[in-house]
């Protein structure tokens, strides 16, 4: 492995964000559920031994028949300063096609169509299977995709920045009645079709709502069984083959960017690190 870099002082949403980690880690070994970090979360473990110094999100992914489980086992209670929502336990409120695990001690306002009120949030996906070959894989992604990104045009806001034809679409969207594409409609409806491959039985799978589009399909043996890597003072899960899925995602994923590129490329409005969202 890498994880060379220095250690840098971790900001104070990395502390929040390593304190819900170090919690979730325990809650899935405990229930014995297989986790992954994956993207970001995974090259920062391998080369920076923790988080990317400009990074501040968690993605974790855990294979669907897992993340059920999470779910059911989640849903609807408070485990001390966390609250887990999904797109089938949410209310209509929530805008994500994926889970999440918000610190309740926090507030997060996210720019979209309505301002969504949360907490500092871990990112947790579904790992779907896709078939046995990547041709098969790319056929289901692509469906999905244009199932997608009309979500993200009926729930985004419009964001400085953003290309002219992704905030016109957001723009365009607006005018779409509520009885003709009703978002949560349309959330419950994607994370259907996500379910179609049974995971265990692919030969391909892959977190069909992430970043990174097609690199999100990989062969089930490059995920493989969680492996341990240390992350800042912790242990986390992930994908077995790091070196095989991070190419893949990054290519030349040693190197690191322009100093210019690095930045969050999150879209908040705000953030109050010591008020709870729950009191407003």
């Amino acid at each position: 492995m890498a994880g060379e870099n220095p250690k840098h002082k971790l900001s104070a949403v990395q502390i929040k964000l390593l304190k819900m980690l170090r919690w979730f880690d325990a809650f899935c070994r405990e229930h014995q559920l297989r986790y992954y970090a994956v993207g970001g979360t995974l090259l920062g473990a391998v080369r920076h031994g923790g988080f990317i110094p400009w990074d501040d999100d968690i993605d974790l992914a855990l294979p669907r028949p897992d993340y059920e489980k999470l779910a059911e086992l989640l849903k609807g209670q408070r485990f001390g300063d966390y609250v887990f929502e999904s797109p089938n336990y949410a209310d209509d409120s929530f805008c994500y096609p994926f889970s999440k695990l918000y610190d309740t001690t926090t507030t997060l306002i996210e720019n979209k169509r309505r301002p969504l009120v949360r907490g500092v949030f871990l990112d947790i996906f579904p790992l779907d299977g896709i078939g046995d070959d990547i041709t098969t894989g790319r056929d289901h992604l692509k469906r999905i995709s244009g199932r997608y990104h009309l979500y993200l045009s009926l729930t985004g806001g419009v964001r400085k920045g953003r290309s002219f034809y992704k905030n016109a679409a957001v723009i365009a969207a607006r005018a779409i009645p509520r009885f003709i594409a009703d978002p949560t409609k349309v959330r419950i409806s994607l994370d259907e079709m996500c379910r179609r491959y049974d995971y265990d039985r692919s030969l391909w799978v892959g977190n069909l709502l992430g970043a990174w589009g097609e690199r999100e399909l990989v062969s089930r043996e490059i995920i493989g069984e969680p492996v341990d890597y240390p992350f800042e003072d912790i242990v986390v899960m992930g994908v077995e083959k790091y070196e095989e899925y991070l190419t893949h995602i990054y290519g030349d994923w040693r190197q690191l960017p322009p100093e210019d590129k690095r930045e969050s490329h999150h879209d908040f409005i705000s953030l109050d690190l010591e008020r709870s969202y729950l009191e407003r």
